[in-house]
């Protein structure tokens, strides 16, 4: 543990239910205790790129984030300073303008599908948990997040969904779960591993 905060990475496939993992343990530590970062915010700068470019990318290659600020972010919330955020765009694929203020907490919870093939974050890293779901499953949450809320159709998801997401996730995510030092079947809706994972958060708290 480093300086009395705690960093647990949560990753796994797009749709596999990280997300809601996170919100479970910012829910039950409460949100003064608890800030959730997300490694979506830290798609690199494609601004200067035609939009016909941009919505060619792929970006579910780890080459498409820019991990090296989310660590000095991590690291400056570790030594008790706050930082700026980016904020992504996923319609027009780029960075918004503003940014969002995180102050330090006690614990901090890295939401990500790539962050377990970093061997710098996974330094940082004190528990780190792998969701396990089926991909039709993750398929399907993605048709109707992407639909829903990225103003995405059915067609363009389901070909970057094979383009791009499913290979990617064989060549990267599955094999970095190797790494975790939990999986959850289930995610969110395992309440055992969701209470194992609560007594390990406890402990390296210093709580009985």
């Amino acid at each position: 543990m480093k300086n009395d905060t705690i960093i647990i990475g949560i990753t796994g496939a797009s749709g596999s239910g990280k997300s809601l993992v996170s919100s479970n343990l910012r829910k039950d530590f409460g949100p003064h205790e608890v800030t959730v970062l997300k490694e979506d915010n830290y798609y690199k700068e494609l601004n200067n790129m035609p939009m016909s470019v941009r919505s060619q990318m792929n970006f579910d290659h780890p080459d498409a984030l820019d991990h090296e600020t989310l660590r000095n972010h991590l690291e400056t919330l570790l030594a008790g300073e706050k930082i700026d955020v980016p904020q992504y765009d996923y319609v027009t694929h780029s960075r918004k303008a503003e940014t969002t203020i995180v102050e330090p907490h006690k614990i901090i919870v890295l939401d990500g599908i790539l962050i377990l093939t970093d061997p710098a974050l996974r330094q940082l890293l004190d528990i780190k948990i792998f969701v396990d779901t089926p991909m039709d499953v993750c398929l399907l949450r993605r048709i109707q997040r992407d639909t829903v809320e990225r103003g995405r159709t059915l067609t363009s998801v389901i070909e970057q969904y094979e383009s791009t997401v499913r290979p990617m996730y064989l060549q990267f995510i599955e094999p970095s779960k190797r790494y975790a030092d939990i999986i959850i079947p289930l995610g969110g809706k395992n309440e055992i591993a969701i209470d194992i994972i609560k007594a390990k958060m406890n402990a390296l708290l210093d709580r009985s």
